[in-house]
């Protein structure tokens, strides 16, 4: 199986959304070699701004290009992003429901040597809470790629959280097609669903094999769209199996857990178990090392189901 990060299918998407949309303008602070950026700016340079370090400067200069019909993506660090310029994506972008892309690279904890300082496990919980803000998390270089596509054809805010770490391709020559709010069911089960987001997808599926053999009949559901949330699909698997297992290299408070539990409390009471960062910071190591220390696996999602079979 191959290997591509978000990060970088990000940068290429951008590109090559940039060759077909004149009005593509990209906006980072100072990383475009981290966040890959700087392959849309190597091809259009006249439709990159590098703003510094900057990220208040640069959500408002976002906001401004997009109110003169820009499509603005604004890409600087996860942590940087939704933290450091939180209150100009909620009052100048998300409040006059202006048409950015925030689009954010090194998420979670996987950022690895940088630490804890730099480990967003935050970000999805604060940018479900922004109203009209859409929350995406893609699995893989594919479903990265149509998401870059999709944010750019929805008219308003969008965050679109990548990673650093090299993520398996769930997606590659496969016919899937990203809609904006709608869940995909790669596996179906009766007994347990497990509901994943980003990278944890692919440890997911393991887990499902490893399951599977001992006679567990596993759903697996990657939703990479935390809000809106597809109801209808997570609905249909509190219905149709015993319990949900969330995972998502988040904190469990406000991310795809969060997300999930609010639906299903006001809508058809269901055990949802969730696996990700328990309120704790990050710490420096390598990102699979951290992946490790923090539990997020396929043998702890393996161990998460069977605790409560």
């Amino acid at each position: 199986m191959s290997k591509k990060a978000t990060r970088q299918a990000y940068g290429e998407a951008l590109a090559e959304l940039g060759r077909i949309n004149k009005n593509v303008v990209v906006l980072e602070a100072d990383l475009s070699k981290s966040t890959k950026t700087a392959i849309f700016q190597a091809e259009f340079p006249e439709r990159h701004f590098n703003v510094g370090i900057a990220e208040a400067d640069l959500m408002a200069t976002a906001a401004g290009l997009a109110t003169t019909g820009k499509v603005a993506f604004a890409s600087t660090f996860a942590m940087f992003a939704a933290g450091r310029a939180f209150e100009q994506i909620r009052n100048t972008i998300a409040y006059p429901k202006l048409n950015v892309k925030i689009a954010p690279t090194h998420a979670g904890i996987s950022v690895g040597e940088d630490g804890g300082s730099h480990q967003s496990v935050e970000d999805m919980s604060l940018m479900r809470s922004i109203p009209g803000m859409v929350v995406l998390c893609p699995a893989d270089a594919e479903e990265t790629r149509q998401m870059v596509f999709a944010a750019a054809e929805y008219d308003g805010p969008v965050y679109l959280r990548s990673g650093r770490l090299d993520t398996e391709d769930i997606y590659k020559d496969t016919d899937y097609k990203f809609e904006i709010g709608i869940a995909d069911t790669l596996k179906e089960g009766t007994d347990v669903t497990i509901a994943a987001t980003g990278m944890l997808v692919h440890e997911a599926m393991e887990a499902a094999k490893i399951l599977e053999a001992e006679g567990i009949s596993v759903r697996v559901i990657n939703v990479s769209t935390i809000k809106p949330l597809d109801g209808p699909t997570i609905l249909k698997a509190a219905q149709e199996t015993k319990f949900i297992v969330t995972c998502e290299e988040h904190s469990v408070i406000g991310g795809l857990g969060g997300a999930i539990s609010e639906f299903l409390g006001e809508t058809h009471p269901t055990l949802v178990k969730k696996l990700g960062i328990y309120d704790k910071f990050g710490q420096s190591g390598t990102g699979n090392q951290l992946l490790d220390e923090y539990g997020l696996r396929a043998k702890d999602i393996v161990a998460k189901v069977k605790e409560n079979m």
